[in-house]
């Protein structure tokens, strides 16, 4: 899972996405634009719906970190092979 931010408000659920080097604005599954930091896709969302409400701090958002892939690890460590015993 990608770190976001995340505001439920009356007309939908609004989300701040890490992508990469950027953020995404999203309502609900609707992708609104990218941004260069997680601050100004707040500033664009606050323009575009100021009847949500929507806070004016990331503080206010409820912050979902992201998730390490369990599988995942780096490219320079060993590979561990398990031996069978029968």
């Amino acid at each position: 899972m990608l770190a976001q931010y995340v505001y439920s408000a009356k007309i939908g659920l609004f989300r701040i996405v890490q992508h990469g080097r950027r953020w995404r604005s999203l309502l609900e599954a609707q992708e609104i634009d990218r941004h260069d930091s997680a601050e100004s896709a707040l500033t664009a969302l606050r323009d575009l719906w100021p009847h949500a409400r929507l806070p004016d701090q990331l503080d206010h958002w409820r912050h979902l970190p992201a998730l390490a892939l369990l599988h995942s690890r780096p490219a320079d460590e060993p590979v561990i092979r398990w031996q069978l015993v029968m």
